[in-house]
């Protein structure tokens, strides 16, 4: 069950700026017409809870544009934000009918959804979507165990450049990257960043300060940041630069 009413919104499939990246990419033609006929937009405003943990989820889908959180809640009420979903990500998962997770606007979003029952049959029926759907899961796994890393590891300097450079690569793979220099909106507060990382806000705020102050970012206000060198912000985040970045 969907607790907040969301807006509605229709998409171009034309011009989705998800298409080759979004769990329908290997679609043929045919197959994107079958889609064409389960599938809904929804917007969600930021701070607009899209499912309660528990809830049953009536649909799957993908983040067409904005950010959300994953949310876990424990017995005794403490918190924890296990994730985040950005452009392209899946939501929810096939065959398993509640939320794992609370899911939370943290911008405006939409998702373009799918209805879960014919949806469910088309991954059966589709190695297009089913073949997409694997891959997408393992690179969820590779990024989990990346975030182990990140947190178990790093400094903290390297963890604000982390997440930084994970925000800035998936920009930079929408095409926004020229020269390795990308500009972004923080989806998160410092507050919720500190949260995510297990780092105190204090921490947080020097270290974003550090960063600005040595030149890997320009901050304009205090969500909007510029990364003149991209390499330059992964290197800070001690992650290898041989490969993997958008050319």
């Amino acid at each position: 069950m969907i607790r907040t009413q969301a807006l509605t919104f229709t998409q171009d499939c034309n011009d989705c700026p998800i298409r080759h990246r979004a769990v329908c990419a290997r679609c043929e033609t045919d197959e994107l017409a079958r889609l064409e006929e389960i599938k809904y937009y929804r917007r969600f405003e930021a701070g607009q809870s899209v499912v309660w943990s528990g809830d049953r989820m009536d649909f799957l889908g993908s983040v067409v544009n904005g950010v959300a959180t994953l949310t876990q809640t424990m017995e005794d009420g403490r918190t924890q934000m296990v994730g985040l979903l950005l452009p392209s990500d899946f939501v929810g998962r096939p065959g398993r009918v509640e939320a794992a997770y609370d899911v939370t606007a943290t911008t405006d979003l939409v998702m373009c959804c799918f209805r879960r029952a014919p949806f469910e049959r088309m991954i059966h029926e589709t190695p297009h979507i089913a073949q997409r759907l694997l891959e997408m899961t393992l690179d969820e796994l590779d990024a989990a165990r990346e975030w182990m890393l990140v947190l178990g590891r790093k400094t903290a300097r390297e963890k604000i450049a982390s997440l930084l450079a994970i925000i800035a690569r998936r920009n930079a793979l929408v095409g926004t990257a020229d020269d390795h220099a990308v500009t972004l909106e923080l989806p998160l507060t410092r507050e919720a960043m500190a949260d995510y990382l297990g780092l105190t806000l204090e921490t947080v705020s020097r270290q974003i300060s550090a960063l600005k102050r040595d030149g890997v970012i320009v901050l304009t206000g205090k969500r909007h940041v510029a990364v003149p060198d991209l390499v330059r912000l992964m290197a800070e985040a001690g992650d290898d630069t041989d490969g993997g970045l958008p050319a």
